[in-house]
């Protein structure tokens, strides 16, 4: 927007007839004797005729008002706030609705608009200057340019789309979605108006023309944005005429009784309106195509030859049955010859996204034949990112069409998979794979559960060697397999099958591997091993080792034990075979560095290779037998406990135990403490005996702990499932029944107990269905496996949510299984769900305060991994909303039970999201402000007199400005507050945003408060004012204290899982007053002001909104058909842009005959025609011929 107070509402453009453009401007009709007269005539100079005088603006001459908007900001003294460039450039206001006021603006008066539009463009080339009304008025176009060009400071050599810093790269993508919104949004009417498109059109071709290299690249940009913007109508408009003609043709078809008549005209007239609009689109584009494109995309800058090359291509994606021809196609061809790596890159993205769709391959085939061998030399491009995708796009015309690539080319791909760079080599790898090792023959597919020499993978590792072999380059084995590792993983970890094609004699009708083609296959299985085990390219490849993901580790281990227990096995065999060759033995002797060694002498230990193999055999015989029979029969006098506790310590101590002994030894000890509890519980015990259990039991709780942390995962399951069981059997349940006499044997677990068991479900339990069963040899168990993993980890979870229902540890430990409860649904939703309900019947309030800190321990996680600046459209903070509304689900319907819960989730949720200021001031948000969007889920279930309640709460950590804010970053909060005023009590209360939860407009209820809550209500904000002072009352005062369930039934000694307890609910408690206490590093403002002055500003909004509703209505009929006929096609994402420079055209001499200029070989913009109409054309001859479009004296260098 402008500063031009001299700007009158009437003015009137010059008459077409009186307006003389001088030769060198490109403001005039550059098409001239191209276009059709009448409507659809493009990028001429716009007029109002007589009649129109003063249309669009405030009418009959009269001063504009003082109270005038345009796109949103107010104007005063006649000089604009913020200009439109302004708005885009800080983006913190919605493109959508940045256009939409714009448009308002334009419907109001459209000279101003688009005088501030054409400023827009102006100021984002970095050019102070300014376009004033009455230069608009009465200078020419090419005028209006010059005198821009001299206001143009060119020192710096920056402007905003070179700029460096996240805020003028933020503005780039902010300018080019600006440009395509704005089409968006005028697709219906206002770009057909020979108006606006015209003179943008007209401007943007002009500047493109410009030596300034800002106004270049800038309206070069602008452009080609918009070009692509009218493609996308264009398409739409395709759909839209081809879906008319079909009804028409369907209404045409019926009997003549039962046609339509009124039905065929409509549709006529429609489908006459749509070719009309077509019509004017072509001309559109063609100005655009003919005026910037065909001249720009072999500018002098090579930044400006990407952004063309790039869009073209995304035409020829998007509408391909206009643009992909050969006609269009010949510009990327000719452009990958060019000089600058980065034009050659974009050649190569834009063909990618042709090839990788196979309906188009048809439509390729001669391109493909003129340009294949260019391609395939690009592979050795000097810069290494176009030889990278050099080799992507030939690996997806190998899948198109295998025979269009010879062997020939082929080859020359495959020595690439030895090259020093790494991601070349892997794109070759990826080629060579899809090439020789994708392809199965029909007789194979019996094949795939056989394993081994038998197995699928046999004849590929045999082609692997033979290409190792051919290759000659024997000594890198560890570059061919780093090649390959990413898309050939299952065929190089199949050691199975290679020790098979080693060690086993060869089938009937098979041929033997050679001596030389057997040492090719032990260097190739070496470098794979050594792959697996470290995990990083081989020396010479990459920058050194990186971090490993936990992943990556977890795949590292399994990798390590399955070579292990194969190669314990295997490589002796091996040995002995091959003992007589040093060449094979060296290699095969550096296997057991990759070994895990404990897993190795485990091994040995358990196939009895050990000298001590019979006295491990008697113990472990001897242990079965005893824990059998103290399972029935009480073995007290043998006094068990201590050879079990010398033998499992010496486990803890060594760390060599054999399992099994380690897992009976446990189960034996926990039988003894149970044995000896039923002793002491049915008959009279003296103070020893309590002492010796209650020791006893302590010393193998300890012992349980050390074993969480062993090696072995059945050990580790075996010590939590006891540990569970001693726990609750020892927790103030036991003294239920009247047996107080056992208050000393009361067992609390410690916060590392407690710590260490979640730990444990958080590893074991919340994992992955594949991450868990593996075989002996590494591969997936079958499904009976499976199911009874699943089963164990259920029991596993259900143990541990028995000692949260029964208050053994902290109800607040369960904030880590409720938060899994909609990843892990399936396996565990009905265990969770009922641990909900349970300890919701415990503590109300505790359950509310553990379900929020399960929401926010999920935020934070979600803020650690993807920052403070996450999208909140992003599948993550969906997934944390939606759990928040399947927790809001499961208080139920009575609102009254769960009033005081849900107030003080409310309250904690509420100073989460205020808990951490922005460390960049009070005008920028809390760093969990975002928060608030997800309690707002849990809004719907507050009474309407509580709301007001949690309200007020909420206006003691805002300040005032806060209320005030509209950006993006303030949508939670806006949010938040339309949940909480959402049927409350309009009168005292203005809703400052028009943006309203989801969550609480939807289940809110709307019933009016009865005489006695609403005086309830008065009472709350009365004890609110006196609380704001105090620091020590509590936030919640009850009439009632909560009451503690009856203690439950005391479960069975040895289940694992406990018997449900009785359902016993809590007396109701009515909650009279909330108190509530504000973080101090807020200051409260006075509720009653900052009430008198909401009315007040409500009344001028209510005012002011129903004014706008009449003007708004027809936008939102417009949208609403917008939304039900568009089909959205996104914009490809713009790459990097180059920066790199090449030889231009010379622009002298070619602006005064613009007819003349476009002599070259380049053609109208002709869509396509409808299908049931007529016949595609056939393909023009060849294109591809550089001399039909490029005169070498024009160009002044060849560009090949």
């Amino acid at each position: 927007m402008i500063a031009a107070p001299e700007i009158p509402t009437d003015f009137n453009l010059l008459q077409e007839s009186e307006t003389h453009f001088s030769s060198d401007t490109d403001f005039e009709d550059i098409e001239g004797k191209n276009q059709k007269q009448g409507k659809g005539k493009t990028c001429k100079k716009g007029k109002k005729g007589p009649g129109e005088k003063g249309k669009g603006g405030n009418g009959g001459g009269k001063p504009p008002s003082s109270s005038n908007r345009m796109n949103g900001h107010h104007q005063q003294n006649g000089v604009e706030n913020m200009m439109l460039f302004e708005v885009v450039k800080m983006g913190k206001s919605a493109m959508q609705s940045v256009v939409d006021d714009w448009i308002e603006s334009y419907k109001h008066d459209r000279d101003i608009a688009l005088l501030d539009l054409i400023n827009f463009f102006i100021q984002c080339s970095g050019c102070k200057g300014v376009v004033t009304a009455e230069m608009f008025r009465h200078m020419q176009n090419s005028e209006i340019i010059r005198k821009m060009t001299e206001e143009f400071d060119e020192d710096s050599g920056d402007y905003p789309l070179t700029m460096a810093g996240p805020q003028w790269k933020k503005f780039k993508s902010s300018f080019c979605e600006f440009i395509g919104v704005l089409v968006r949004q005028c697709q219906y009417s206002i770009i057909y108006d020979e108006y606006m498109m015209d003179t943008v059109i007209s401007l943007l071709t002009g500047l493109s023309d410009s030596q300034v290299r800002a106004f270049r690249h800038t309206s070069t940009l602008a452009a080609m944005k918009l070009m692509t913007a009218l493609v996308n109508v264009a398409l739409n408009l395709s759909i839209n005429m081809d879906n008319t003609q079909r009804q028409y043709e369907a209404e045409r078809n019926k009997m003549i009784g039962k046609r339509a008549n009124e039905r065929l005209e409509l549709l006529l007239q429609k489908r006459k309106e749509l070719q009309e609009n077509q019509d004017e689109i072509e001309n559109m584009m063609n100005a655009i195509f003919k005026g910037v494109f065909v001249h720009r995309y072999r500018d002098a800058i090579a930044e400006i030859r990407a952004i063309c090359i790039e869009e073209i291509g995304i035409w020829m994606k998007m509408y391909s049955d206009a643009f992909l021809n050969d006609s269009y196609l010949k510009y990327v061809g000719w452009t990958m010859h060019d000089k600058q790596g980065e034009v050659r890159l974009k050649c190569l993205t834009a063909l990618q996204g042709l090839y990788y769709n196979k309906e188009l391959n048809s439509k390729l085939e001669l391109f493909t034949s003129r340009f294949k061998d260019r391609i395939v030399s690009m592979t050795l491009d000097k810069e290494y990112d176009v030889a990278v995708q050099a080799i992507k796009l030939l690996t997806l015309v190998l899948q198109s069409s295998e025979e269009v690539l010879t062997a020939e080319d082929c080859e020359n791909v495959y020595h690439l998979v030895y090259s020093a760079h790494r991601p070349v080599a892997v794109a070759a790898g990826e080629f060579l794979y899809k090439k020789l090792f994708s392809r199965r023959d029909p007789e194979e597919d019996g094949m795939m559960k056989r394993r081994g020499r038998q197995g699928p993978n046999a004849n590929l590792v045999k082609t692997l060697v033979f290409f190792f072999l051919e290759s000659e380059l024997h000594e890198h084995a560890a570059y061919l397999v780093d090649s390959m590792w990413d898309c050939a993983t299952e065929l190089l970890k199949d050691w199975e099958c290679m020790n098979s094609l080693l060690l086993e004699e060869p089938l009937s009708g098979e041929e033997a591997l050679t001596d030389r083609q057997e040492s090719a296959l032990i260097e190739i299985m070496l470098c794979t091993i050594r792959q697996a085990a470290e995990c990083h390219p081989p020396v010479g490849r990459g920058t050194g080792k990186r971090v490993l993901t936990a992943k990556e580790k977890k795949t590292q281990l399994d990798d390590r034990t399955k070579i292990t227990e194969l190669f314990a096995v295997a490589l002796p065999q091996l040995l002995a075979k091959y003992s007589v060759d040093a060449e094979k033995v060296t290699n095969l002797l550096q296997l057991p560095q990759y070994f895990d060694l404990e897993i190795y002498t485990t091994g040995r230990l358990e196939k009895g290779e050990e000298p001590d193999e019979d006295d491990a055999y008697q113990v472990l015989s001897t242990l079965k037998r005893i824990t059998a029979f103290h399972n029935a029969h009480d073995l007290s006098k043998w006094d068990l406990f201590a050879c079990n506790y010398k033998l499992l310590k010496t486990g803890i101590e060594n760390g060599d135990m054999p399992e099994q002994i380690v897992i009976h030894a446990l189960q034996c000890t926990h039988y003894v403490i149970l044995w000896q509890l039923a002793k002491i519980t049915e008959s009279s015990s003296t103070k020893e005996d309590l002492l010796r259990l209650k020791k006893q039991m302590r010393v193998f709780c300890q012992i349980c702990q050390h074993y969480l942390t062993n090696v072995n995962t059945t050990v580790k399951e075996q010590a939590f499932t006891i540990l569970c069981d001693i726990l609750m059997i020892f927790s103030h349940q036991i003294m239920s029944g009247g047996r107080d006499m056992l208050e000393p044997l009361v067992y609390t677990p410690d916060s590392s107990l407690q710590s260490e068991l979640l730990s444990f479900i958080l590893d074991h339990v919340f994992i992955e269905q594949d991450d868990d069963n593996n075989s002996a040899d590494g591969q997936q168990e079958d499904e009976a496996s499976k199911i009874e993993a699943l089963h164990k980890r259920r029991n596993l979870l259900a143990a541990f949510c028995k000692l949260i229902v029964y208050t053994v540890v902290e109800m607040n430990t369960a904030a880590d299984i409720f938060k899994q409860y909609m990843k892990y649904y399936n396996d565990y939703g009905d265990i969770i769900k009922e641990t909900m309900s349970k300890t919701r019947q415990i503590d109300k309030i505790q359950c509310a305060k553990t379900l929020i800190l399960s929401l926010q321990q999920l935020f934070n996680e979600m803020i650690q991994e993807n920052g403070y600046n996450f999208d909140r459209s992003s599948s993550t903070f969906s997934g944390i909303k939606e759990l928040a509304r399947r927790f809001a689900l499961t208080f139920g319907l009575d609102q009254l039970k769960t009033r005081e819960a849900i107030a003080m989730l409310h309250k904690d949720g509420i100073e989460f999201a205020f808990k951490e200021p922005n460390p960049q001031g009070e005008s920028h948000p809390p760093l969990n402000l975002a928060f608030l969007d997800i309690l707002s889920e849990f809004s719907s279930k507050l009474l309407r007199q509580d709301k007001r309640t949690v309200y007020v709460y909420l206006e003691k950590f805002m300040t005032f400005q806060m209320s005030l804010r509209r950006e993006d970053v303030w949508l939670p909060l806006m949010s938040y507050r339309n949940s909480l005023l959402a049927g409350g009590d309009d009168d005292t209360m203005s809703v400052i945003s028009g943006i309203s939860s989801r969550g609480s407009t939807v289940r809110s209820k709307k019933s009016k408060p009865s005489t006695g809550k609403r005086k309830v209500v008065e009472g709350m904000q009365l004890a609110l004012t006196e609380e704001s002072s105090s620091s020590d009352s509590m936030w919640l005062s009850r009439e009632q204290t909560l009451h503690t369930p009856v203690m439950m039934q005391t479960p069975q000694l040895t289940s694992t899982i406990m018997r449900e307890p009785k359902r016993l609910r809590p007396e109701d408690s009515f909650m009279s007053v909330y108190p509530m206490q504000a973080e101090h590093h807020q200051t409260p403002l006075d509720y009653n002001t900052q009430v008198t002055w909401m009315l007040a500003q409500r009344q001028q909004e209510e005012a002011r909104q129903q004014q706008e509703r009449a003007a708004m209505s027809y936008v939102k009929l417009r949208t609403n058909l917008q939304h039900a006929i568009r089909r959205g096609t996104s914009l490809m994402e713009d790459d990097e842009e180059p920066i790199v420079e090449d030889v231009m055209m010379s622009s002298e001499g070619r602006i005064e005959d613009l007819n003349e200029g476009m002599d070259f070989d380049t053609m109208d913009i002709d869509l396509p025609p409808s299908k049931n109409r007529r016949e595609r054309t056939e393909l023009k001859p060849d294109f591809f011929d550089p001399a039909s479009i490029m005169d070498e004296s024009v160009l002044g260098v060849s560009m090949f």
